[in-house]
């Protein structure tokens, strides 16, 4: 069974955690099938994608301790990147990672009983991404979050406009398609077009979103054809045919 599953309705794509026994927690497999869900959503034709998880008690009880991942994989615009809309629905816990999931999608949905809750200061660690709710959420509530681990409710979230709109528990996923059937309906190049201003230009990029952005391209060298002819040449004393691959 796999631990992400993909479904499509029209041109909306539907990518849900399939973990409703372990509270949907991230692990590897989760952290490695949603970038991956995401990357082939990017290059295929369809147009909005929906973030959700399969049951309704939990859209994800953060990180899997038992089988830690690396989060930032399944971060959009750390992991992986789309102009394309992403809208996350919520439903019960929404805790640690999770938040930072749903936080950097374009728009959010969720369920009354949606409750957001970041308790890493309580455990002793953090991946730092959480950083990046300042800018998603009103500053002091962000900062009340994040060091007292207060546990924030849809109504209040709504209110300080984190999230896009309330509904009924179960009626989140509804919601949320009906929202990227909408999208559907407009201009694709208008949209990836504000979307890149957005995230691009306006967004400020947190600390571990920059870090991970680095980390990527200096692994892009160490991996590269370059390293490897750049050694070969020094060893057998000739000069090197770089190819920039």
């Amino acid at each position: 069974m796999s631990v992400v599953t993909t479904e499509q309705i029209g041109k909306v794509s539907v990518i849900r955690i399939n973990r409703p026994d372990k509270m949907n927690a991230i692990s590897k497999g989760v952290a490695e099938g949603i970038q991956q869900a995401f990357q082939e959503f990017d290059a295929s034709d369809q147009r909005v994608a929906v973030l959700s998880a399969v049951g309704t008690k939990s859209f994800s009880s953060g990180a899997d301790v038992t089988d830690l991942p690396e989060l930032w994989r399944c971060i959009p615009t750390v992991g992986f990147k789309t102009n394309k809309p992403i809208i996350a629905a919520t439903s019960g816990w929404c805790v640690g990672g999770a938040i930072v999931m749903a936080m950097m999608c374009d728009m959010i949905v969720s369920t009354q009983d949606t409750i957001f809750y970041y308790p890493e200061a309580k455990l002793g660690l953090t991946g730092g991404m959480i950083s990046s709710l300042v800018t998603r959420m009103p500053h002091k509530l962000a900062m009340e979050v994040m060091l007292l681990g207060t546990k924030v409710g849809a109504q209040r979230a709504y209110d300080v406009g984190f999230i896009n709109r309330v509904t009924e528990n179960g009626g989140h996923e509804k919601e949320a398609i009906a929202m990227a059937e909408e999208l559907v309906n407009s201009a694709p190049l208008v949209i990836s077009t504000l979307k890149h201003f957005v995230n691009d230009i306006i967004m400020p990029a947190g600390p571990v979103e920059r870090m991970v952005a680095v980390s990527q391209q200096l692994a892009a060298v160490r991996s590269s054809n370059d390293l490897k002819e750049g050694v070969a040449a020094y060893k057998e004393k000739r000069k090197p045919n770089f190819t920039g691959t």
